[in-house]
């Protein structure tokens, strides 16, 4: 790719694709790390984009497969994972109630089967389109569009059932 390209790519899907890392890593630092990892490797391998799918979509699955490879790296060294510290001017009766709601809510998205946890992840959290959840799953908006509404039928029974 030549240096155009490259920058008019990373003007353009830069913020799309540091979302859909964030919905993965859940932190900003590594997902802007990642992010950046992917628009190295997009410049960089030998292998070009072939124009079989959108741009967007050819990024998206270079930034997950980087996710997954800082994973596996990480997990290696790392035992347990922080422990977020309580921001100190608010109440922290509500911060514990919050962030026990939050977790517990968490918990049920993180057993969901797949598809519907990545899709709901995506569209919630990542604030991606429906038609580009399909692209990076490289099946119609419409299949997103149902792939979504299951799972959020899917995680409000489960509340129900766990009643939060």
């Amino acid at each position: 790719m030549d240096k155009k390209t490259v920058e008019k790519l990373y003007e353009t899907c830069y913020m799309q694709v540091y979302s859909y890392v964030m919905t993965l890593a859940k932190d900003s630092n590594k997902a802007q790390e990642i992010t950046q990892e992917t628009f190295y490797k997009a410049m960089t391998t030998k292998q070009t984009f072939r124009g079989e799918s959108e741009c967007l979509s050819w990024l998206c699955a270079i930034a997950k497969n980087s996710f997954i490879d800082e994973t596996r790296r990480s997990s290696r060294f790392q035992d347990e994972p922080d422990e977020p510290i309580a921001d100190s001017g608010t109440d922290i009766e509500q911060s514990i109630t919050d962030s026990e709601t939050s977790f517990r809510i968490h918990m049920l998205l993180h057993d969901m089967e797949e598809p519907y946890k990545e899709v709901f992840e995506l569209r919630v959290f990542g604030e991606l389109s429906f038609t580009q959840i399909g692209a990076i799953f490289q099946k119609t908006e419409t299949w997103a569009r149902v792939t979504y509404h299951r799972a959020r039928l899917k995680l409000k029974e489960r509340m129900d059932k766990n009643e939060i």
